[in-house]
Order: C-alpha cells, then structure tokens, then sequence
C-alpha cells in the first residue's frame, strides 16, 4: 500500500508511529513545520527512519501550523493508494481537502481526539464543510466520534484507534516494589510519605491552580510534584499566599529522568480545563497509577473508569479533587487495585496497536 500522511509537525510520538506504520506500508508523509515553536530541543531530535518524510515550504501561520502550497504537487502526482488529512484545523489541511474534494480524490481524516461546539454560526459551517465528505474518519473516542458527526460526518464511515505514544516496552510488566518507589524517592529528594505527580506547562488551560487550591488542605505527609516546565508569577504567589510547603517544581525532565518521577509517585492528576487527549495520562498508567483527571480531557474519559483506576470529576472543583486524592493515598487496598487496573487498561494502548490499526481500517475501507 502507498499511503500519504499530511500532518503539521514531526512530534516525537507521532515520528515513533510512522516508523512503526512505515514497516508494513510505502509512507510518505508531508509536514508543514519542522518543529513547533513553543516545544524545546526535544522535539528537534528526530530522524525519518522507516518512512519518507518531507518538511514542505511554508508560510508560517502559528506555532505549529504553517500554510503549504506545495501540498497540490504531492496529490496532483495520484501515486497514492490512501490518503489521510490529519491536522484539518490548518491552511494546509483544508487546502488539500479543498483540492481532493474538487477532483474526487478520496481521502481520510484524523485526529487525536476533539470536543464538539454547537455546530451553528459561520466558522461552525466551514468545519463541516471541511470535515463532511471523507471516505473515512479515524476517531480516538466516545467524544471524538460525536464531533465528527455534528460536523456531517457518516457514523457508519468512524473507525476507532488506540491513540498512543507509547512503545509496548515502555509498558510495566509489573507493579513497581515498594523498596523501589522509596529508593528512588531518596534520590529525588522527595521527604514526604505520599506523592501526588503532574507532568504538563505551566498554562491556564492544564489546571495546575486548581491543584494547589486542592493542596491546602493536604496532610503535611502529601508532597505535590509538579514536572515539565517553569512556574508563572500566578502559581508561585498562590504558594506563597497559602504557605504551601509541600508543593515541589522541579521543571522539565527527558524521558528517562520522567520515569522515575512516575515510579515513586503514588497517583497522578491532571485537573485540565481541557484536552483533547493529554498523552500524559498514558505514561502515567503505563507505570501503574491511579488517575484523576477531569471531563475536559479525552484520555481521562476513554482510559480512567472511574472508581476502577482512578476518578473524572468536574473542572474547577478543588474540594472534589482534595477528596478523592485523599481517598486514593489513604486507601491502600484501593490504591493496589487501581495500580493493578491501569496496568491492565493501558497495554492495548501501544504505538504497535495504533499502527495495527491502521492498517486494518485502511486494507477494509
């Protein structure tokens, strides 16, 4: 099969995936952007092994987008036995959309997860006009298939697919060892007898201030750590207003240093105000943690059956999120059990299903 993938930027977990694609298919994929501008040297370091891929001519037109004539050249070839269209959002995408439409080109459309809006007014009916139309639509979620649909897309043409940036061996085969997570804690410099982890950018939209309004009530034995980007004015005055001892930043990590941040954490919380995934929560289950995330984040409401591996609360609700913290690191049965769950839930998501499943959906449709 030739297929051509149309994305913006060469992330590391989307640059894994197509390697992993690329074993089984002939792969050509058209990025707009290198990288994207608000990512750190990280996201640099990649290398198109497996896969052809080409860093098209472009107009920048935001962080991670960038407007791509060039795109016309590649689907007027007709080389291609599939095409997917997976940023819809950009100048590029919806040009290539434009151009396939225009000359009967069939294509596929995909995402990592999105919430739908009312679907009314003019920038709603240009969504659909770009989204309605597709031979087939690669859907992460429960929610993900109900934007598609409000924006006109046939149910019968949704496919689901384990969305992931995990390889199968980053997966724990087994629950870490107590004598682990406190080894490890001791290397950390974490003091306290229960730790509560967050990984994300100090930005409004991840929550982190609802976190550290939930920290005020916490036993002094509860240390919050806080990985993965430096903290604002905003969080270190709420800090300081309060006398939060217990809050640690500890700013960003790579991923080998990350890993032993999630092993000697006891849960993992992500108050997001919204995502529409957040890979987060994978990593985090993949070494066995209870989550509690909220009903703004994809992940959480596809991965965390609540009261089974953790719990989705409302956004905003500090109180709630004090209390089921609570609930967890004070419940040592529950807490094993919801180690174990997560464990369990999380190995069908691996970068090897995903591209399984491509293949699947693409050979049947």
């Amino acid at each position: 099969m030739r297929l051509l993938f149309i994305t913006n930027v060469p992330s590391p977990y989307r640059v894994e995936f197509f390697k992993e694609l690329g074993k089984y298919c002939d792969l050509t994929v058209l990025f707009e952007k290198s990288t994207s501008d608000e990512r750190d040297n990280s996201w640099k370091n990649y290398s198109f092994e497996g896969f052809n891929g080409i860093i098209l001519k472009s107009v920048k037109s935001s962080v991670d987008k960038a407007f791509c004539p060039s795109v016309i050249k590649y689907l007027s070839i007709k080389k291609f036995d599939r095409i997917i269209v997976a940023d819809v959002a950009s100048s590029t995408g919806m040009l290539a959309i434009q151009y396939m439409k225009l000359f009967n080109i069939p294509y596929y459309i995909e995402g990592d997860g999105a919430f739908a809006k009312s679907g009314k007014g003019f920038k709603e009916k240009v969504k659909r006009h770009f989204i309605k139309g597709a031979k087939g639509y690669f859907s992460t979620s429960l929610m993900h298939d109900e934007y598609y649909v409000t924006y006109g897309a046939d149910k019968n043409k949704i496919h689901r697919y384990p969305f992931s940036s995990l390889k199968k061996d980053d997966i724990l085969e087994n629950i870490p060892q107590t004598e682990q997570k406190l080894s490890l804690r001791e290397e950390l410099g974490m003091p306290e007898k229960r730790i509560v982890l967050t990984v994300g950018q100090f930005i409004h939209r991840k929550g982190f201030d609802v976190l550290l309004n939930a920290a005020k009530n916490f036993s002094e034995d509860i240390g919050v750590y806080f990985v993965g980007g430096e903290p604002t004015e905003e969080y270190l005055k709420l800090v300081e207003e309060n006398n939060l001892s217990n809050i640690h930043f500890i700013g960003f990590k790579n991923k080998s240093e990350l890993k032993k941040y999630y092993i000697a954490s006891d849960i993992f919380v992500l108050p997001t105000r919204e995502d529409i995934w957040g890979l987060v929560i994978n990593e985090a289950m993949a070494y066995g943690l209870p989550i509690i995330t909220t009903n703004r984040c994809i992940a959480g409401l596809e991965l965390v059956k609540n009261g089974e591996n953790g719990y989705i609360i409302p956004v905003e609700d500090a109180i709630l999120l004090n209390e089921k913290i609570n609930d967890i690191v004070y419940n040592n049965e529950l807490s094993q059990a919801m180690n174990h769950r997560s464990l369990e839930i999380i190995k069908d998501y691996t970068v090897e299903k995903m591209a399984e499943r491509h293949l699947e959906i693409l050979d049947k449709n």
